[in-house]
């Protein structure tokens, strides 16, 4: 496998999953428990004091559904990414995968949730605006990169090493 080609797809990932964010933060999708799922308790807290209150645990079918939609755009994108790399078996295939979902991870929590959602207000849910303390929260973002973020990490890349065994 190419190194050039795969510093390269880092990047390409990189500006599509800030692509994807970007504009699935857009208008009222915010407010989807789906979204207010990745929020600190005490923002949700705080928000639910004057909106209704709806599931956003991880057992909530909305929740289920977008994080399952999200592994199955990852696994699309990360299999044409090892294919392009030149990933031959089972083994570079998952490797190659669950690399490219740890630093999607990293970037994440270190640019996107660290930066970004933590100063951005169009990241800020409606009554949570003076809540510039809980939005800096890092801990709470490496804590969901740790676990369950390698975790989910393991779905696409097993998904993609798997496709790459089958296709080559």
């Amino acid at each position: 496998m190419n190194i050039w080609i795969i510093l390269l797809e880092m990047a390409v990932f990189a500006a599509i999953f800030t692509a994807i964010i970007f504009a699935y933060y857009r208008g009222d999708r915010k407010y989807s428990p789906a979204s207010i799922h990745n929020y600190p308790a005490d923002i949700q807290q705080e928000y639910f004091k004057t909106h209704e209150k709806i599931d956003v645990s991880y057992k909530s079918k909305d929740v289920l559904l977008t994080k399952s939609f999200g592994i199955l755009i990852f696994a699309a994108v990360l299999l044409i990414c090892c294919l392009v790399a030149g990933a031959k078996t089972f083994r570079q295939g998952f490797l190659l995968t669950f690399g490219l979902m740890v630093w999607i991870g990293i970037y994440d929590t270190c640019f996107l949730d660290w930066v970004l959602f933590a100063n951005l207000p169009m990241f800020r849910l409606e009554g949570t605006e003076h809540m510039d303390k809980a939005y800096h929260q890092k801990w709470f973002h490496l804590k969901g990169m740790l676990f369950p973020g390698i975790i989910f990490a393991l779905i696409p890349a097993a998904l993609v090493g798997w496709l790459v065994s089958v296709i080559r």
